[in-house]
């Protein structure tokens, strides 16, 4: 668990994570372009539905202002796959099943769950610029609403 917040200027933790092919993405294959890189609790159920689909919805509009989308959560690959699958989602997933990247980008600790606190991923995004330094960093985001609210903040017309 950790109190680590990573804010803009910081470069951007370095990984090593499958995508929901089996395929190994590092950080350094990010570099060249920006990136919204967003970190959920578990594929396939509602609220993280919700987002990955907001996310799917808007992805014209976001590579048009050229961001690639990939959400990183702790489910395997193979999940993963069944998740993009069944709700047509046109980006990448990683996979981090230790949650050791979700410790390094802070994203790892206590949050409040119906009331209880609890250890678990605290739904988070990160926007990379080309070189890979983090540009924006919001830690606590809702899954409903977050994406048009990103699009706003980056100056994207929703």
């Amino acid at each position: 668990m950790t109190d680590l917040r990573l804010a803009p200027g910081t470069p951007a933790p370095d990984f090593s994570l499958r995508d929901q092919d089996g395929m190994t993405v590092n950080l350094s294959d990010l570099r060249g372009q920006k990136t919204i890189l967003y970190f959920y609790p578990a594929a396939m159920t509602p609220g993280c539905t919700t987002q990955a689909c907001d996310f799917r919805d808007s992805i014209s509009s976001l590579q048009g202002a050229g961001y690639r989308v990939i959400g990183v959560s702790r489910d395997e690959p193979a999940k993963l796959a069944q998740f993009r699958e069944r709700d047509g989602l046109t980006f990448t997933l990683l996979s981090d099943p230790d949650h050791a990247v979700h410790t390094a980008y802070g994203v790892w600790g206590e949050k409040m769950n119906y009331g209880k606190k609890i250890e678990g991923v605290i739904r988070s995004t990160f926007v990379l610029d080309e070189q890979g330094i983090i540009t924006l960093a919001q830690y606590n985001v809702k899954a409903t609403g977050h994406v048009a609210r990103l699009r706003k903040t980056l100056g994207i017309d929703a």
